[in-house]
């Protein structure tokens, strides 16, 4: 048996999902996560994108999958009888948790491809989503030199920055307790009425994001048990709404590493 199941019981153990009734309290639903108001303040971080530097900017994923269906490098979708590839588009998006790429990839900031599209980084009164930037896509589908945000997770480097900015703005450091919770949605066990809620302590949180093997995803709502700070990544979002200090949300604005954007409709 392999010891990661058991060191993430021992680091993070489940505890009662009554531990989310404030959130509940505060927020309201939490099907795809609790959204926190400011705590007095917040900011929106925003998922990595990716550009390859040789990449093809006049090819689509959705050109390129009708492609390899076409020559039979894949087979088609069926469901139920339906061909989805008939009736829907390759995106090129994903869900859940992602990486850097590689080689010959690097990162794409919201903001250079705001200057570039002339489309804003997330219009107003909308949230960051696939609905962003929809003059870099061609009928709905990605370049395939891209690689647009993941979905209803941070992605792996920005959710380590986040947790090393977190550390330095809690009291007690990497041993502030805190605790996570992931949705029903994003679990096998679909289960609306035990909500599944871990605690630990913020210098685990990297083990957390890579060793969780219930979900492929980072976790919708972490929070510090003293209630200074609040994350939530939605299930159907490209970012994570961070409510706490003022503090916090400048050194978040700030950093060279984390993309973050306020979004006064959604503050």
């Amino acid at each position: 048996m392999s010891e990661e199941p058991n060191l993430m019981s021992s680091l993070w153990p489940p505890v009662p999902s009554g531990a989310t009734d404030w959130l509940l309290e505060l927020c309201g639903d939490g099907v795809t996560g609790f959204m926190p108001p400011a705590m007095p303040d917040a900011v929106w971080v925003l998922n990595a994108m990716y550009e390859h530097d040789q990449g093809p900017a006049d090819v689509s994923y959705h050109k390129y999958h009708q492609a390899r269906l076409a020559d039979g490098s894949v087979l088609p979708r069926t469901v139920a009888g339906i061909d989805l590839d008939a009736v829907s588009v390759a995106t090129g998006g994903s869900l859940g948790r992602a990486q850097h790429p590689g080689p010959g990839w690097r990162r794409l900031r919201w903001a250079e491809l705001a200057r570039r599209t002339g489309d804003p980084a997330v219009p107003d009164g909308l949230m960051p989503s696939y609905r962003c930037f929809p003059s870099a896509r061609k009928e709905g589908s990605w370049p395939l030199g891209m690689i647009p945000p993941t979905e209803g997770s941070l992605d792996r480097e920005t959710w380590n920055r986040l947790i090393a900015i977190l550390t330095q703005h809690s009291t007690a450091g990497p041993n502030t307790r805190c605790l996570a919770y992931y949705n029903p949605l994003m679990l096998a066990d679909i289960d609306f009425d035990n909500l599944h809620v871990r605690a630990g302590q913020l210098g685990d949180a990297e083990f957390l994001y890579d060793h969780f093997q219930a979900a492929d995803y980072s976790p919708s709502n972490l929070w510090a048990d003293d209630r200074s700070w609040v994350l939530c990544t939605d299930y159907d979002l490209w970012a994570t709404k961070v409510a706490g200090s003022s503090a916090l949300i400048n050194a978040l604005l700030n950093d060279p590493e984390i993309e973050a954007v306020r979004l006064p409709w959604a503050h």
